[in-house]
Protein backbone atom coordinates (compact mmCIF):
# COMPACT_ATOMS: atom_id res chain seq x y z
CA UNK A 1 0.00 0.00 0.00
CA UNK A 2 3.05 2.78 0.52
CA UNK A 3 4.05 1.54 -2.70
CA UNK A 4 1.25 2.81 -4.48
CA UNK A 5 0.61 5.85 -1.90
CA UNK A 6 3.80 6.89 -2.94
CA UNK A 7 3.38 6.67 -6.31
CA UNK A 8 0.01 8.05 -6.38
CA UNK A 9 1.03 11.35 -4.38
CA UNK A 10 2.44 12.65 -7.46
CA UNK A 11 0.12 11.11 -9.86
CA UNK A 12 0.79 13.40 -12.87
CA UNK A 13 4.43 12.44 -12.65
CA UNK A 14 3.39 8.63 -12.16
CA UNK A 15 1.13 8.99 -15.40
CA UNK A 16 3.69 10.87 -17.43
CA UNK A 17 6.43 8.09 -16.24
CA UNK A 18 3.63 5.04 -17.68
CA UNK A 19 3.23 6.83 -20.58
CA UNK A 20 7.00 7.00 -21.29
CA UNK A 21 7.19 3.44 -20.03
CA UNK A 22 4.82 2.20 -22.49
CA UNK A 23 6.02 4.01 -25.26
CA UNK A 24 9.63 2.56 -25.31
CA UNK A 25 7.94 -0.69 -24.63
CA UNK A 26 5.63 -0.21 -27.75
CA UNK A 27 8.86 0.82 -29.87
CA UNK A 28 10.77 -1.87 -28.92
CA UNK A 29 7.85 -4.80 -29.78
CA UNK A 30 7.43 -2.30 -33.38
CA UNK A 31 11.37 -2.86 -34.29
CA UNK A 32 10.96 -6.54 -33.16
CA UNK A 33 7.95 -7.07 -35.32
CA UNK A 34 9.27 -5.51 -38.04
CA UNK A 35 12.70 -7.54 -37.92
CA UNK A 36 10.40 -10.90 -37.81
CA UNK A 37 8.82 -9.81 -40.70
CA UNK A 38 11.72 -8.47 -42.81
CA UNK A 39 13.58 -11.18 -42.21
CA UNK A 40 10.84 -13.88 -43.03
CA UNK A 41 9.52 -11.84 -46.03
CA UNK A 42 13.38 -11.52 -47.53
CA UNK A 43 13.36 -15.65 -47.59
CA UNK A 44 10.07 -16.50 -47.96
CA UNK A 45 10.40 -16.94 -51.55
CA UNK A 46 13.82 -19.67 -51.43
CA UNK A 47 11.31 -21.00 -48.05
CA UNK A 48 8.23 -21.87 -49.86
CA UNK A 49 10.04 -23.11 -53.09
CA UNK A 50 9.81 -27.16 -53.55
CA UNK A 51 13.23 -27.28 -55.35
CA UNK A 52 16.08 -29.28 -53.45
CA UNK A 53 18.77 -27.90 -55.21
CA UNK A 54 19.59 -24.06 -56.23
CA UNK A 55 22.48 -23.82 -58.76
CA UNK A 56 23.97 -20.56 -59.18
CA UNK A 57 26.71 -18.79 -60.91
CA UNK A 58 30.08 -19.66 -58.75
CA UNK A 59 31.01 -17.64 -56.08
CA UNK A 60 27.20 -16.94 -55.50
CA UNK A 61 25.74 -18.63 -52.50
CA UNK A 62 22.15 -16.05 -52.55
CA UNK A 63 19.77 -14.47 -54.34
CA UNK A 64 19.52 -10.97 -52.04
CA UNK A 65 22.94 -9.45 -51.91
CA UNK A 66 24.55 -11.52 -54.77
CA UNK A 67 24.63 -11.71 -58.48
CA UNK A 68 24.27 -14.68 -60.85
CA UNK A 69 24.48 -14.91 -64.37
CA UNK A 70 24.72 -18.66 -66.22
CA UNK A 71 24.00 -19.43 -69.63
CA UNK A 72 20.03 -20.83 -70.28
CA UNK A 73 22.07 -23.82 -72.09
CA UNK A 74 23.06 -24.99 -68.84
CA UNK A 75 19.69 -26.09 -68.15
CA UNK A 76 19.69 -29.11 -70.97
CA UNK A 77 23.00 -30.28 -69.26
CA UNK A 78 21.37 -30.17 -65.63
CA UNK A 79 18.15 -32.10 -66.84
CA UNK A 80 20.12 -34.89 -68.49
CA UNK A 81 22.11 -35.16 -65.21
CA UNK A 82 21.10 -38.88 -63.61
CA UNK A 83 18.69 -38.04 -60.26
CA UNK A 84 17.36 -34.64 -61.78
CA UNK A 85 13.68 -35.07 -61.96
CA UNK A 86 13.05 -30.85 -63.29
CA UNK A 87 14.81 -27.79 -63.75
CA UNK A 88 13.44 -24.19 -63.35
CA UNK A 89 15.37 -21.62 -64.26
CA UNK A 90 14.72 -17.98 -62.87
CA UNK A 91 15.99 -14.82 -63.86
CA UNK A 92 16.27 -12.28 -61.55
CA UNK A 93 16.50 -8.34 -62.17
CA UNK A 94 16.14 -5.13 -60.78
CA UNK A 95 13.82 -2.98 -62.59
CA UNK A 96 11.87 0.35 -62.43
CA UNK A 97 7.68 1.14 -62.33
CA UNK A 98 7.68 4.23 -64.55
CA UNK A 99 4.63 6.10 -61.87
CA UNK A 100 3.34 9.37 -61.76
CA UNK A 101 6.06 11.75 -60.08
CA UNK A 102 8.53 9.31 -59.19
CA UNK A 103 9.76 5.52 -60.37
CA UNK A 104 8.94 2.61 -58.20
CA UNK A 105 12.11 -0.43 -58.10
CA UNK A 106 10.83 -4.02 -57.90
CA UNK A 107 13.24 -7.22 -57.87
CA UNK A 108 11.66 -8.38 -61.30
CA UNK A 109 11.59 -12.15 -61.21
CA UNK A 110 10.87 -14.00 -64.40
CA UNK A 111 10.07 -17.46 -64.59
CA UNK A 112 9.22 -20.62 -67.12
CA UNK A 113 5.34 -20.88 -67.03
CA UNK A 114 5.61 -24.64 -67.99
CA UNK A 115 8.17 -25.39 -64.73
CA UNK A 116 7.34 -26.32 -61.55
CA UNK A 117 9.12 -23.94 -59.50
CA UNK A 118 10.25 -19.67 -59.37
CA UNK A 119 6.27 -18.26 -59.78
CA UNK A 120 5.12 -16.51 -56.53
CA UNK A 121 5.12 -17.82 -52.96
CA UNK A 122 1.16 -17.63 -53.16
CA UNK A 123 -1.23 -15.41 -54.39
CA UNK A 124 -3.44 -12.94 -52.40
CA UNK A 125 -5.75 -11.53 -54.94
CA UNK A 126 -6.52 -12.18 -58.93
CA UNK A 127 -4.50 -14.77 -60.96
CA UNK A 128 -1.01 -15.93 -61.79
CA UNK A 129 0.77 -14.68 -64.83
CA UNK A 130 -0.19 -17.00 -67.35
CA UNK A 131 1.00 -14.84 -70.77
CA UNK A 132 3.72 -12.06 -71.50
CA UNK A 133 1.67 -9.17 -70.90
CA UNK A 134 1.02 -9.92 -67.53
CA UNK A 135 2.90 -9.44 -64.30
CA UNK A 136 1.83 -10.31 -60.25
CA UNK A 137 2.89 -7.34 -58.15
CA UNK A 138 3.56 -7.75 -54.37
CA UNK A 139 0.58 -6.87 -52.75
CA UNK A 140 2.17 -4.50 -50.16
CA UNK A 141 4.01 -2.45 -53.25
CA UNK A 142 0.74 -2.50 -54.92
CA UNK A 143 -1.20 -1.07 -51.16
CA UNK A 144 1.50 1.70 -51.35
CA UNK A 145 1.01 2.84 -55.00
CA UNK A 146 -2.56 2.22 -55.05
CA UNK A 147 -2.74 -0.25 -58.17
CA UNK A 148 -5.06 -2.77 -58.24
CA UNK A 149 -5.82 -6.05 -60.48
CA UNK A 150 -6.74 -5.14 -64.10
CA UNK A 151 -4.25 -1.74 -63.74
CA UNK A 152 -1.48 -1.51 -66.20
CA UNK A 153 1.96 -0.53 -65.17
CA UNK A 154 5.09 0.42 -67.29
CA UNK A 155 8.80 -0.73 -67.15
CA UNK A 156 11.25 0.75 -69.52
CA UNK A 157 8.57 0.88 -73.49
CA UNK A 158 6.59 -2.22 -71.98
CA UNK A 159 2.81 -1.84 -70.38
CA UNK A 160 2.05 -4.67 -68.33
CA UNK A 161 -1.59 -5.53 -66.79
CA UNK A 162 -1.47 -6.16 -63.16
CA UNK A 163 -3.18 -9.61 -63.36
CA UNK A 164 -2.01 -10.75 -59.40
CA UNK A 165 -0.68 -9.84 -56.22
CA UNK A 166 1.09 -12.02 -54.22
CA UNK A 167 1.83 -12.84 -50.82
CA UNK A 168 5.72 -13.71 -48.83
CA UNK A 169 7.03 -10.81 -52.00
CA UNK A 170 7.95 -7.75 -49.28
CA UNK A 171 11.67 -7.63 -48.55
CA UNK A 172 10.72 -4.39 -46.79
CA UNK A 173 13.33 -2.23 -48.77
CA UNK A 174 12.34 -4.41 -52.31
CA UNK A 175 9.10 -6.23 -53.25
CA UNK A 176 9.32 -9.27 -55.70
CA UNK A 177 7.08 -9.00 -59.12
CA UNK A 178 6.88 -11.98 -61.16
CA UNK A 179 6.73 -11.52 -65.13
CA UNK A 180 7.41 -14.36 -67.58
CA UNK A 181 11.32 -15.58 -68.60
CA UNK A 182 10.58 -14.74 -72.19
CA UNK A 183 9.68 -10.59 -71.13
CA UNK A 184 12.56 -10.73 -68.49
CA UNK A 185 15.04 -11.24 -70.97
CA UNK A 186 13.22 -9.07 -73.60
CA UNK A 187 13.67 -6.01 -70.63
CA UNK A 188 17.70 -6.91 -69.76
CA UNK A 189 18.32 -7.64 -73.69
CA UNK A 190 20.19 -10.19 -73.24
CA UNK A 191 17.95 -13.77 -74.31
CA UNK A 192 20.43 -16.81 -73.24
CA UNK A 193 21.10 -16.01 -69.62
CA UNK A 194 19.40 -16.86 -66.27
CA UNK A 195 19.91 -16.41 -62.62
CA UNK A 196 19.51 -19.65 -61.05
CA UNK A 197 18.29 -23.00 -61.56
CA UNK A 198 15.63 -24.51 -58.82
CA UNK A 199 15.82 -28.16 -59.48
CA UNK A 200 13.68 -31.10 -58.10
CA UNK A 201 15.43 -34.20 -57.67
CA UNK A 202 13.83 -37.80 -58.11
CA UNK A 203 12.71 -39.44 -54.88
CA UNK A 204 15.83 -41.88 -53.19
CA UNK A 205 18.40 -39.78 -54.35
CA UNK A 206 20.35 -37.72 -52.01
CA UNK A 207 20.94 -33.85 -52.70
CA UNK A 208 24.37 -34.67 -51.95
CA UNK A 209 25.19 -37.01 -54.82
CA UNK A 210 23.18 -34.72 -57.10
CA UNK A 211 25.86 -32.02 -56.37
CA UNK A 212 28.52 -33.73 -56.80
CA UNK A 213 27.27 -34.73 -60.00
CA UNK A 214 26.59 -31.32 -60.68
CA UNK A 215 29.52 -29.94 -60.09
CA UNK A 216 31.36 -32.79 -62.12
CA UNK A 217 29.33 -31.98 -64.77
CA UNK A 218 29.61 -28.43 -64.75
CA UNK A 219 32.36 -27.17 -63.56
CA UNK A 220 31.55 -23.36 -62.93
CA UNK A 221 28.67 -23.35 -60.94
CA UNK A 222 27.47 -23.52 -56.94
CA UNK A 223 24.68 -25.59 -55.84
CA UNK A 224 23.32 -25.93 -52.83
CA UNK A 225 20.83 -27.88 -51.15
CA UNK A 226 17.51 -25.84 -49.98
CA UNK A 227 18.42 -25.91 -46.19
CA UNK A 228 21.83 -24.72 -46.92
CA UNK A 229 20.42 -21.91 -49.47
CA UNK A 230 17.64 -21.05 -47.14
CA UNK A 231 20.53 -20.53 -44.46
CA UNK A 232 22.28 -17.92 -47.00
CA UNK A 233 19.55 -15.87 -47.47
CA UNK A 234 18.73 -15.93 -43.80
CA UNK A 235 22.12 -14.73 -43.03
CA UNK A 236 22.38 -12.05 -45.73
CA UNK A 237 19.03 -10.83 -44.91
CA UNK A 238 20.30 -10.46 -40.75
CA UNK A 239 23.42 -8.75 -41.73
CA UNK A 240 21.83 -5.73 -43.71
CA UNK A 241 20.00 -2.80 -42.33
CA UNK A 242 18.03 -5.29 -39.78
CA UNK A 243 20.52 -5.46 -37.17
CA UNK A 244 20.75 -1.29 -37.03
CA UNK A 245 16.86 -2.42 -35.14
CA UNK A 246 18.75 -4.42 -32.98
CA UNK A 247 20.89 -0.78 -31.94
CA UNK A 248 17.71 0.99 -31.59
CA UNK A 249 16.42 -1.76 -29.07
CA UNK A 250 19.12 -1.33 -27.15
CA UNK A 251 18.71 2.34 -27.24
CA UNK A 252 15.06 2.16 -26.44
CA UNK A 253 16.40 0.35 -23.22
CA UNK A 254 18.79 2.28 -22.08
CA UNK A 255 16.59 5.73 -22.39
CA UNK A 256 14.06 3.57 -20.31
CA UNK A 257 16.55 2.37 -17.92
CA UNK A 258 17.59 6.06 -17.12
CA UNK A 259 13.76 7.08 -16.98
CA UNK A 260 13.35 4.66 -14.30
CA UNK A 261 16.07 5.70 -12.42
CA UNK A 262 15.67 9.51 -12.51
CA UNK A 263 11.65 9.16 -10.99
CA UNK A 264 12.52 6.33 -8.60
CA UNK A 265 15.75 8.53 -7.29
CA UNK A 266 13.25 11.80 -7.14
CA UNK A 267 10.85 9.34 -5.23
CA UNK A 268 13.52 8.45 -2.73
CA UNK A 269 14.48 12.18 -2.27
CA UNK A 270 10.75 13.48 -1.70
CA UNK A 271 10.60 10.37 0.78
CA UNK A 272 13.70 11.20 2.44
CA UNK A 273 12.00 11.62 6.10
CA UNK A 274 9.61 9.15 6.08
CA UNK A 275 12.57 6.56 5.06
CA UNK A 276 14.57 7.96 7.68
CA UNK A 277 11.59 7.23 10.12
CA UNK A 278 11.17 3.63 9.05
CA UNK A 279 15.28 3.40 9.91
CA UNK A 280 14.66 4.38 13.44
CA UNK A 281 12.05 2.05 13.60
CA UNK A 282 13.96 -0.36 13.03
CA UNK A 283 12.73 -2.06 9.90
CA UNK A 284 13.68 -5.27 8.25
CA UNK A 285 16.72 -5.63 6.73
CA UNK A 286 15.71 -5.24 2.62
CA UNK A 287 11.94 -3.43 3.98
CA UNK A 288 12.76 -0.71 2.74
CA UNK A 289 15.32 -1.51 -0.59
CA UNK A 290 12.24 -3.51 -1.34
CA UNK A 291 9.86 -0.65 -1.30
CA UNK A 292 12.07 0.64 -4.10
CA UNK A 293 11.92 -2.37 -6.12
CA UNK A 294 8.11 -2.60 -5.64
CA UNK A 295 7.77 1.06 -6.93
CA UNK A 296 9.68 0.71 -10.37
CA UNK A 297 7.96 -3.37 -10.79
CA UNK A 298 4.71 -1.15 -10.28
CA UNK A 299 5.86 1.35 -13.05
CA UNK A 300 7.27 -1.06 -15.35
CA UNK A 301 3.82 -3.58 -15.23
CA UNK A 302 1.38 -0.55 -15.49
CA UNK A 303 3.65 0.93 -18.47
CA UNK A 304 3.78 -2.91 -20.39
CA UNK A 305 -0.27 -3.16 -19.88
CA UNK A 306 -0.68 0.28 -21.68
CA UNK A 307 1.62 -0.73 -24.23
CA UNK A 308 0.16 -4.00 -24.88
CA UNK A 309 -3.27 -2.13 -25.27
CA UNK A 310 -1.67 0.36 -27.90
CA UNK A 311 0.83 -1.50 -29.89
CA UNK A 312 -1.88 -3.71 -31.60
CA UNK A 313 -4.27 -0.91 -33.08
CA UNK A 314 -1.21 0.90 -33.55
CA UNK A 315 0.46 -1.78 -36.16
CA UNK A 316 -2.93 -1.68 -38.33
CA UNK A 317 -2.51 1.95 -38.31
CA UNK A 318 0.77 2.04 -39.41
CA UNK A 319 0.27 -0.99 -42.19
CA UNK A 320 -2.69 1.34 -43.55
CA UNK A 321 -0.06 4.06 -43.69
CA UNK A 322 2.98 2.82 -44.93
CA UNK A 323 2.03 -0.75 -46.31
CA UNK A 324 5.26 -1.42 -47.25
CA UNK A 325 6.02 -2.30 -43.81
CA UNK A 326 5.99 -5.93 -42.70
CA UNK A 327 5.48 -6.44 -39.51
CA UNK A 328 5.11 -9.60 -37.85
CA UNK A 329 3.94 -9.83 -34.04
CA UNK A 330 3.83 -12.53 -31.71
CA UNK A 331 3.29 -13.38 -27.92
CA UNK A 332 6.77 -14.53 -27.71
CA UNK A 333 8.09 -11.24 -28.39
CA UNK A 334 5.85 -9.70 -25.56
CA UNK A 335 7.46 -12.14 -23.30
CA UNK A 336 10.43 -11.33 -24.37
CA UNK A 337 9.98 -7.66 -23.70
CA UNK A 338 8.74 -8.84 -20.63
CA UNK A 339 11.45 -10.51 -19.33
CA UNK A 340 13.22 -7.43 -20.49
CA UNK A 341 11.25 -4.89 -18.97
CA UNK A 342 11.89 -7.05 -15.48
CA UNK A 343 15.46 -6.67 -15.65
CA UNK A 344 15.39 -2.64 -16.59
CA UNK A 345 12.97 -2.22 -13.59
CA UNK A 346 16.17 -4.62 -11.29
CA UNK A 347 18.67 -2.13 -12.79
CA UNK A 348 16.93 1.09 -12.18
CA UNK A 349 16.59 0.47 -9.23
CA UNK A 350 20.38 0.12 -8.09
CA UNK A 351 20.74 3.87 -7.81
CA UNK A 352 18.19 4.89 -6.00
CA UNK A 353 18.79 2.51 -3.28
CA UNK A 354 22.04 3.45 -3.43
CA UNK A 355 20.61 7.00 -2.02
CA UNK A 356 18.93 5.57 0.62
CA UNK A 357 22.22 3.96 2.29
CA UNK A 358 22.94 7.51 3.03
CA UNK A 359 19.62 8.51 4.56
CA UNK A 360 20.14 8.21 8.83
CA UNK A 361 17.87 7.27 11.01
CA UNK A 362 18.92 10.72 13.21
CA UNK A 363 18.26 12.58 10.07
CA UNK A 364 14.29 12.90 11.91
CA UNK A 365 15.58 14.71 14.79
CA UNK A 366 16.92 17.48 12.46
Amino acid sequence: MYVLKTLLSQYLRTAITITGIALCVVLMLFLLSIYKGSADGSVEYVRSSSADIWVLQNNATNILRNTSLLPATYGSTLQSIPGVKSVAPVLFLLASIKLPGHPASIYLTGYDLQAVNGGPPSIFKGKNVSRDEEIVLDRSFAAKYKIGVGDQVLIKNDTLIVCGLSNGTNMFVLQFAFITMKKSRELIGFPGIVSVFQINIDEGISCSEVIKRINSKIPNVAAFDKPTFLDNNQYESKAGILPLLFVVIVIGAIILTAILSLILTVNVLEQRKDYAIMKALGSPVGFISGQVIRQAMVLAGTGMLLAIVLFFPLIRVIEKISPEISAKSSWWQVIIVMVCLFVISLISSVIPNLRLRKIYPLEVFH
